[in-house]
């Protein structure tokens, strides 16, 4: 679901809370990340269809941990995408309440495309750091699934091929997302004090429903991550 534009001006940022950096994300270490599966496919994957997904999970360290998200068409109508979650992996690193995490990305180019950053645990726990469709070139989507609500929000500095910085709080009575430094959409709702989450991040392919599939002529689409950290507060005294 997603909430229309508030008239009212977002919430003044004020003096933000110490924090420490507790998660760097380095896409090649088996020990943060597993590859190629996830429990928020169907048993683990390697398909989707359910969610308009022409997805074809892999494990091949290629089409993920070099931080550059790749897929490809295969003969067969599914497409070789690569995904890579906290989720199964040695460390297991959850996201909490009062996380800040901070990406910067490159969009992609080719119609099909569906890159985001988003959370998942036991079934649930989604929100949505960022998905983007290059059908609708200069919209990113922002989603908050646990306690409902969202926000399209259109950039001049968004488009096909461009990078771009995010920034996202998970806060307890509102989740609040920067686009380039500028603070564009809070919630107003909220994780809730106990929630936490494992990361994914990953290159979809739109099958057609919601977004225009890939084009006959497209054999191959990718999107960058060239950092990703996650910041906690400071606990004080």
């Amino acid at each position: 679901m997603h909430e229309p534009v508030s008239d009212q001006p977002l919430p003044a940022p004020g003096i933000q809370p110490a924090t420490e950096v507790v998660f760097t994300a380095d896409f090649a270490s088996a020990r943060q990340w597993v590859a190629g599966r996830s429990w928020a496919y169907p048993d683990g994957g390697p398909v989707n269809p359910g969610d308009d997904k022409l997805d074809y999970l892999v494990q091949d360290d290629t089409y993920c941990r070099t931080g550059v998200f790749r897929a490809t068409r295969r003969r067969d109508g599914w497409w070789n995408t690569g995904l890579l979650t906290t989720e199964g992996s040695e460390d297991e690193f959850v996201v909490r309440a009062g996380d800040v995490l901070e990406a910067r990305v490159r969009l992609p180019r080719e119609m099909g495309a569906w890159p985001a950053i988003w959370t998942w645990r036991d079934g649930g726990q989604e929100i949505d750091v960022f998905e983007y469709h290059p059908d609708n070139p200069d919209l990113l989507e922002f989603s908050n699934h646990v306690r409902g609500g969202g926000h399209y929000c259109t950039d001049e500095s968004v488009s096909p091929g461009a990078w771009v910085d995010l920034r996202v709080e998970f806060g307890v009575r509102s989740v609040v997302w920067w686009v380039n430094d500028t603070q564009v959409f809070a919630d107003r709702r909220g994780v809730g004090r106990a929630w936490h989450a494992y990361l994914i991040v990953n290159l979809s392919v739109c099958a057609g429903r919601y977004h225009p599939a890939p084009t006959r002529g497209t054999g191959a689409m990718s999107y960058e991550v060239e950092s990703l950290v996650v910041r906690r507060p400071v606990p004080t005294d």
